[in-house]
């Protein structure tokens, strides 16, 4: 069984090109990145290019039957972060295909989003727009209100890792690539919720002060200054991955 959407963003041509998940898994682009499950090709198409990510399976045993694939994961939280007025990438079609009970094959494509750079990519680049505090401060604040609203809505990312963040020549900040989020409840949601801020943290602490790392933990706590639960949380962010890098 096959359900296969193609939506209204895409062109004419695009359209004519995503009429079918035979039609995407037949697609040549550009290879961007491949592993034994999924691969994701760029292409071009009316004058606007789109990232085609198929997977080819769901992995071995139990895995095909159990849960929710995982291009259904994305497809699914990249329209709750569109929802939510999170900036994401759009949509241009998505679908998958079952044989049986079992997850066969899947694909997600969404458009590019144009002029915009991962901030790992910044952060390793040693980009001199992390050294603008104007900049910092702007995408800071935007990062800060959209992690607050995932984690108002018991949404937890999961992989809130900074390649997974886009910024285009208008500072304006876009959440990619989440296959993985979901939502949860009571322990397990602060667990999670002090997972995503450490994902962040991670990478911020080698690139910000420690004062632009407060700042964005206070403006995502919507406070001026912490109490003693936030400098509980702090303690278990900054320790989160110890042992680990």
């Amino acid at each position: 069984m096959s359900q296969w959407r193609v939506t209204a963003l895409a062109t004419p041509e695009a359209a004519r090109a995503f009429a079918s998940l035979d039609a995407v898994f037949a697609l040549q682009g550009e290879a961007i990145t491949h592993d034994p499950l999924s691969d994701v090709i760029r292409v071009e198409f009316g004058g606007l290019r789109y990232y085609v990510k198929r997977y080819h399976g769901a992995g071995k045993g139990a895995r095909r039957f159990v849960g929710r694939p995982r291009v259904k994961a994305e497809w699914q939280n990249l329209k709750h972060f569109a929802t939510w007025g999170i900036p994401t990438a759009p949509i241009a079609a998505y679908g998958l295909e079952r044989k049986g009970a079992a997850f066969h094959r899947g694909a997600l494509i969404t458009q590019e989003l144009v002029d915009t750079t991962d901030m790992w990519r910044l952060a390793s680049s040693g980009d001199a727009r992390l050294r603008d505090r104007a900049w910092v401060e702007d995408v800071s604040c935007q990062l800060a209100r959209a992690t607050r609203i995932l984690h108002d809505h018991h949404f937890a990312h999961n992989d809130l890792k900074w390649r997974n963040l886009l910024v285009d020549e208008h500072r304006r900040l876009y959440f990619i690539d989440c296959p993985t989020g979901a939502f949860w409840r009571g322990p397990f949601l602060r667990r999670r919720i002090v997972k995503d801020l450490a994902c962040l943290d991670k990478v911020a602490k080698y690139h910000l002060s420690r004062t632009q790392r407060l700042r964005f933990y206070l403006q995502y706590r919507r406070r001026d200054r912490l109490n003693d639960s936030d400098k509980q949380r702090i303690g278990q962010i900054v320790r989160f991955f110890e042992g680990r890098e």
